[in-house]
This record gives C-alpha cells, sequence and structure tokens, in this order.
C-alpha cells in the first residue's frame, strides 16, 4: 500500500485554483519532492495532506486513511513542519517541545526523555534552556524539525525546511531528514523551491506548476530527458527566435528554452561551445555571452515552466 494517494486532488480559493486535479503516489518510506515556484500550489497540498485544509474537490489517503473522513487517524501518523513560524517564541526550546508533548498526551517520563532525546538529535541540547526568541534561524528550524519528529510519525511533511538558512545549516538539516528516513523508515514528503535540496534528497520529485504536476520522476531521469549537457547563450547582436529556429534546424539539440538567454540541450556529445560560436559568426550573430554546464533540477523546471527559480 502506498503511504500517500492522492486523487484529482483539487483546492480552489475565490475563484482561483491553487491545486488543480492532480493524482499521484508516494511510496513507503521514500523521500518525495514536490518543487516548483512560489505559488505553484506546493504549501496548499501539504495542508490537505495534513488535514488542515479542505479540498474544493478529489482526495487524498494517508496510509490508507482519508484525510476528510479519518482526519484523527491521518494526524495521528504524521509530524508536519510549516513554512512560516510555528513555536512559542518566549518559551524556550525544551518547553516548547514538552507544551508539544502534553497536547498529545504524553505522560511525563515519556515527556521528558523524548524531549531530551530530541533536543540531542537535532544539536540543541545546549540550548535547550534559551527561549527561542533569541535563537538563530537554523536553531529555529532545527527545533520545528524536533517538535515534528516528536512521536516518531510514519510521515514527515516538510515545508520549505530551509529557506533562509545559511549553507551550513542546510546541509545539516539535510542529512538529518536523511539519517532520520534510513534509520526509522519515516516516509518523508518535501515541498521545496530549491533545486538543489530536491536534487540531493529525494528518490523521486514531482514539478508543479499552476497547480497541476507538469512531470514526475527520478532526479536523474528527468535531468537526462533534456539532454547530456545544456549551453546558454546571450547574443549581443541578432534575433533569438531565428538563432534558435537555426540552431534547431542542426539536429544538435533535444530542447530550447528562451529567456534573457537561450538554453539549449545538447544531444551530440561532439558539439560544443566553439560550433555554437562558429555557426553564430558565419550567420551574422553577434554571441556576447555562452556557457555550458550538465543539466540540474532548474533546466528541467525551466524546460516545463519557462522559468527559472531566480526569476
Amino acid at each position: 500500500m502506498p503511504a500517500i494517494e492522492v486523487n484529482e486532488l483539487t483546492k480552489v480559493f475565490d475563484g482561483v485554483v491553487a491545486v488543480n486535479n492532480v493524482s499521484y503516489e508516494v511510496e513507503e518510506g521514500e523521500v518525495f519532492g514536490l518543487v516548483g515556484l512560489n505559488g505553484a500550489g506546493k504549501s496548499s497540498t501539504i495542508l490537505m495532506l495534513s488535514t488542515l485544509l479542505h479540498p474544493t474537490s478529489g482526495g487524498a489517503k494517508v496510509l490508507g486513511h482519508d484525510i476528510l473522513r479519518e482526519k484523527n487517524e491521518v494526524r495521528k501518523s504524521i509530524g508536519v513542519v510549516f513554512e512560516d513560524q510555528a513555536v512559542d517564541s518566549y518559551l524556550t526550546g525544551r518547553q516548547n517541545l514538552d507544551f508539544a508533548a502534553r497536547m498529545y498526551g504524553l505522560s511525563k517520563a515519556d515527556r521528558k526523555k523524548r524531549v531530551s532525546e530530541l533536543l540531542k538529535t537535532v544539536g540543541l541540547e545546549d540550548q535547550a534552556n534559551i527561549k527561542v526568541k533569541d535563537y538563530s534561524g537554523g536553531m529555529i528550524r532545527r527545533l520545528e524539525i524536533a517538535r515534528g519528529m516528536l512521536f516518531y510519525p510514519q510521515i514527515l511533511f516538510l515545508d520549505e525546511p530551509t529557506i533562509g538558512l545559511d549553507v551550513q545549516t542546510r546541509r545539516y538539516l539535510w542529512n538529518f531528514t536523511l539519517e532520520t528516513n534510513k534509520t526509522r523508515g519515516t516516509t518523508v514528503f518535501i515541498a521545496t523551491s530549491y533545486l538543489d535540496e530536491a536534487d540531493y534528497l529525494c528518490e523521486r520529485v514531482a514539478i508543479m506548476h499552476k497547480g497541476k504536476i507538469v512531470t514526475i520522476g527520478k532526479p536523474i531521469d528527468l535531468k537526462a530527458s533534456i539532454g547530456g549537457r545544456v549551453i546558454s547563450v546571450k547574443l549581443g547582436r541578432g534575433s533569438q527566435e531565428k538563432f534558435a529556429s537555426m540552431i534547431e534546424q542542426t539536429g544538435w539539440v533535444s530542447d530550447i528554452k528562451m529567456n534573457e538567454s537561450l538554453h539549449l540541450g545538447i544531444k551530440e556529445n561532439d558539439i560544443g561551445i566553439p560550433d555554437i560560436v562558429r555557426l553564430a559568426n558565419r550567420n551574422g550573430f553577434y554571441v556576447s555571452a555562452i556557457s555550458s554546464h550538465v543539466p540540474t533540477l532548474d533546466d528541467v523546471l525551466l524546460h516545463y515552466t519557462g522559468r527559472k527559480v531566480e526569476e
């Protein structure tokens, strides 16, 4: 049985379709990524799957429990880390976790043991008795993940888990997530706009755009689908459209996308930057900048949405 089954899930806010008739499955024990630009519908999806937002139509099952008819059963099985801060700034880290444990009815002995164990696990043991208002952003995120893991949930939902964090803290949380998945078999569902994060963590990713799932697969397969390399070309003289049409006729490319530059998915191994520049010069185009790189998930996002994350 899949850990999560999404069936024609739809959410409409005041006539605006946030999530548009999406269907997919997440396997038990999988690290699954929902990737997309801001406003793609990722957070709305997590809120519906965690029973905090009512779908307009369609539905889903989490560990076999219907998100509409069996909300309590779903909530007993999941942990959620929201994009926005959801801990009390005027309590200490330990008090925040103890309060959450009380709300779920843990005994005093179990609370003390579990809270201490998790504070140590996320590296906050020495800061446990400091008020959260004096924590750094990375420390707050660690605390929130610890709270999400209080009951060792079977599924952990992470909504933009490392947004705004420094590189070192992001890597710490990535490794903690993978270790949790590996040692406890926790299914992890991550919504992120960081393509490197999805590439590093996820066994499969679904790219979401304007409420729809536009593609889904393993990161390595998605990257391979747009070519072995990507050459980005910026013209100082000449029409991008005409140059793209000319390049397309050569048979060198598997994919062409345009924004401020041309992004060419190159399928021919022996075609490189000099070939592109020579072709441009012979036909009256001037290349002002050109670079080559191995495809990334950002290139995949550009392929399916026409935009990069930084745009």
